[in-house]
């Protein structure tokens, strides 16, 4: 299977999945006789996008190549699309029509690009929570001191290079670590999916979908549901095992001297319990300031 018919499939179990979840209801057609398939129909979809059922069936078997941005805003709609799901319809057409990661610049080595010592210092000035540089494959290439002694329990002792879906998915501590597993397990697949849709060729991120979808049914059935989400920021709950429970605040930042990469911020409320037991994590944390491949 070339790429073409690698993105022709992403696009016709997107598409598919999108209008599987749709009820009549929900947009407003009367539920009569009935129906083989959940969701709305191809007659219906297209209907409601302004399209011949011809074309919308070409479409959902995944010829998506020279569609228009208008045709994909009225597939959007219809679907009713979040704005990561339609992101993600935009990505995989720009791969459809041979335009590379979104037309992004290409990426650099990435653990190249987190040795770079001004990125280093960066990290090493956040003092009060945990910070850490992330690649599109889930790889922890980076942290500050209190960021590795948060993610102790992924490092371990070993100086690999960690990634989190694989500690996600194949590392029973993860489920300590996580109190809300299943929570984490979707987010994980659906940041993944969105980085797929942006660039559908990286080898890094197909061999580590085909060695998850092996070993782990769990992640074999969330990636199959195809639903997307970018992380942003929001609210998080842990386990760890020095300082017990802590819920904490994140924030994703792009870095913009490196396409692709991601400096996640993790903070605690001020005056909370999760702020004392990071100041008590701080205090058993190592004090050099390294990237986590070298520890």
């Amino acid at each position: 299977m070339d790429n073409r018919d690698d993105v022709r499939q992403e696009v016709r179990e997107f598409l598919t999945t999108r209008r599987a979840r749709i009820t009549p209801d929900q947009v407003g057609l009367p539920t009569t006789g009935s129906r083989r398939v959940p969701g709305l129909r191809r007659s219906e979809v297209a209907a409601i996008a302004g399209l011949s059922v011809e074309y919308y069936a070409r479409l959902e078997r995944g010829h998506v190549a020279g569609a228009s941005s208008g045709v994909l805003e009225a597939l959007a709609r219809a679907l009713q699309l979040d704005e990561t799901e339609r992101a993600h319809l935009f990505d995989l057409a720009r791969a459809a029509d041979g335009i590379p990661t979104s037309g992004r610049p290409r990426r650099r080595t990435a653990t190249k690009a987190a040795s770079r010592l001004s990125l280093r210092w960066a990290l090493a000035a956040i003092k009060d929570g945990v910070a850490f540089v992330r690649d599109p494959q889930q790889n922890l290439l980076a942290t500050n001191a209190l960021g590795r002694a948060f993610y102790s329990p992924v490092v371990g002792d070993g100086g690999r290079l960690p990634n989190l879906a694989r500690f996600q998915f194949l590392d029973p501590t993860s489920r300590d670590f996580y109190p809300d597993w299943d929570l984490f397990a979707e987010m994980c697949v659906g940041i993944m999916r969105a980085e797929a849709g942006r660039d559908p060729h990286d080898r890094g991120l197909q061999d580590l979908v085909g060695e998850l979808s092996t070993q782990s049914e769990t992640f074999r059935r969330l990636w199959a549901d195809h639903n997307v989400r970018t992380h942003g920021a929001g609210t998080k709950r842990f386990h760890h095992p020095v300082v017990g429970e802590l819920t904490l605040a994140y924030e994703e930042l792009a870095i913009t001297a490196e396409p692709g990469l991601v400096l996640m911020i993790y903070t605690a409320e001020p005056g909370s319990p999760s702020a004392e037991r990071l100041r008590l994590l701080a205090s058993w944390a190592a004090p050099a300031d390294v990237p986590v491949r070298n520890l």
